[in-house]
């Protein structure tokens, strides 16, 4: 199967056509999904998409970073790690109660520039990027999305990827309260930056 790139144009496209997607079994994750019947417009599945790419990125990433780290901070990447699967999860289940497949882990082959992972100061200093875009592209997203009942999870979700902001913050010895009022990306910034890592 060809491989889907992160450009907004491929965003867009991305699940555009499709008919209804099967059932999905009951979880705690269905309780956070808009119902099926009203589903959300394609402004606010085309953000979706590509928070889809940004917590596909930073899975892989904090999964690289790991093997490098010294162990206290390869456990905070670990969680990491998790609670970005745990996004993903959900962005995942929201597409697919809107009829639309959301990308895998398969679908994407990610690059990064020479020496990431040589040692633990260019993880970090990548790590910081990484985090940052996150941050922003769910503030973006909350700015711009129309759903009522997409801003709780993507609200927590923005919660979540500060906290890992902070924690990047203090093992790179930096200030981890960052500044009150956390800049939001649009979705143009994101895609442009989730490019600069595909293959």
């Amino acid at each position: 199967m060809p491989r889907q790139g992160l450009t907004r144009a491929a965003v867009l496209r991305r699940g555009a056509g499709g008919g209804l997607a099967a059932a999905i079994a009951a979880s705690p994750l269905a309780l956070l999904v808009p119902n099926a019947a009203a589903a959300p417009p394609d402004g606010d599945l085309a953000y979706l998409r590509l928070l889809v790419g940004a917590e596909l990125l930073a899975i892989d990433f904090s999964s690289r970073a790991q093997a490098t780290l010294p162990p206290r901070a390869r456990a905070d990447f670990k969680r990491i790690q998790q609670d970005e699967q745990r996004h993903l999860d959900s962005l995942s289940v929201q597409l697919q109660n809107a009829g639309q497949a959301p990308a895998t882990a398969g679908d994407i082959d990610f690059s990064y520039p020479k020496k990431t992972f040589a040692s633990a100061g260019a993880i970090l200093r990548h790590a910081t990027a990484i985090e940052a875009l996150m941050v922003g592209a769910y503030i973006g997203a909350l700015a711009s999305i129309t759903t009522p009942e997409l801003r709780l999870p993507l609200a927590q979700i923005a919660v979540n990827e500060a906290q890992h902001a902070s924690a990047v913050a203090h093992w790179r010895g930096g200030p981890v309260i960052g500044a009150a009022l956390a800049p939001a990306l649009s979705m143009d910034a994101v895609s442009t930056a989730l490019d600069r890592y595909e293959s």
